[in-house]
């Protein structure tokens, strides 16, 4: 080879080995992420699991997740708090569970007679909705990303039948966020608690009803054996979303490429675990109702009416709310679901109402 190739070659090798050094010598990340959910519980400690490893493979090992479910670090109520704090780095929840914060954040999670599960997904990032999460989040160091949908939640497991919206009054049930303003105004006592919580109370009458996620978290929780009622429509939580918060000193240090990497894995996620959300339950309801013995039982017109008039004040109060922000989110919510609404009338419902019509489901 002659020397001038050589020396040509050379400085091209030296270059190349400068420029991936960085990458060769770059320390790994260790995150640990806390969950609000018993580990591997199906559904939302699934999807936690899920996203962790996602995290950790997208980084191409950059970035280590190791997952902490409830009460291991910290207990399930304790996440938001903690990841702010910077206890973790991140925590796998829902919004619905933040009530205590701001109002407005509830929003983020699901309404009762609100969005579901595709719709939430389209206020956020199409709607305008992502910028005032972020900017809600902000006051408490963190950066929130959905990451996943339950679909639609359903109305709760009953230990008696329910006839009128008398029935319902003094009931002591178990549900969250905004769900449980709109409960309180039809006369319930409404109880916040862990799904696992739930079925204690539930057997030990502490609770007379309850209502969690659907078919396929509930049966693994138990329910079916202390309470054969089981009630629909879930008018309460339409769709419940999944999120994921990341300590936002920790976030915003990140390079460019892994902000992205923890934005695709939150993304990636959404469709995915609400389908297989959907696709579970179906195969569990069918489970519950042939094995189990459970009563699928919809709620009357009159107790339904009755919610969707208390759901409603729900919604002027907190467009009442003295905090400017939680104000703009609820606009911003009712303005997407008028829209988007007016159209699924002859899209998604249309043509689910020709179906059923038609094929009986």
């Amino acid at each position: 080879m002659k020397r001038r190739t050589f020396l040509a070659t050379s400085a091209v090798g030296v270059a190349a080995s400068s420029l991936a050094a960085p990458t060769i010598a770059q320390d790994k990340i260790r995150w640990k992420m806390i969950t609000a959910w018993p580990k591997n519980l199906p559904g939302p400690g699934v999807a936690a699991q899920t996203l962790a490893d996602r995290i950790t493979a997208l980084s191409g090992g950059r970035i280590e997740v190791k997952l902490f479910s409830a009460g291991e670090l910290v207990p399930g109520q304790g996440v938001f708090d903690a990841v702010g704090e910077g206890t973790a780095e991140l925590y796998h929840a829902v919004p619905a569970y933040w009530g205590s914060k701001s109002k407005g954040i509830l929003l983020f999670g699901s309404q009762p007679f609100g969005l579901r599960a595709d719709e939430q997904f389209g206020w956020l990032y199409h709607g305008g909705g992502q910028a005032l999460y972020d900017e809600m989040y902000a006051r408490f160091n963190l950066k929130p990303f959905l990451c996943g949908n339950s679909g639609p939640q359903w109305g709760g497991w009953f230990k008696s039948e329910i006839n009128s919206v008398d029935d319902m009054k003094g009931l002591k049930f178990r549900t969250t966020g905004l769900a449980s303003e709109m409960a309180s105004k039809i006369g319930m006592t409404a109880e916040a608690m862990s799904g696992p919580a739930m079925f204690q109370a539930l057997q030990t009458g502490a609770l007379d009803a309850g209502e969690f996620i659907g078919p396929w978290t509930d049966s693994a929780l138990g329910y079916f054996q202390v309470a054969k009622n089981y009630y629909w429509p879930g008018v309460g939580e339409p769709s419940s979303a999944e999120e994921c918060s990341v300590n936002a000193d920790v976030y915003n240090g990140l390079p460019d490429d892994l902000k992205q990497t923890i934005t695709l894995a939150c993304e990636s996620l959404y469709n995915p675990v609400w389908t297989e959300y959907t696709t579970k339950h179906a195969a569990s309801l069918k489970k519950l109702v042939k094995e189990e013995g459970v009563q699928v039982k919809k709620f009357p017109d009159s107790v339904i009416d009755a919610m969707g008039a208390a759901a409603e004040e729900v919604i002027n109060e907190l467009r009442q709310d003295d905090d400017e922000l939680v104000k703009r989110i609820t606009e911003s919510f009712v303005a997407y679901r008028a829209s988007v609404g007016g159209y699924m009338t002859y899209a998604d419902n249309g043509q689910m109402n020709a179906r059923a019509s038609v094929m009986g489901y």
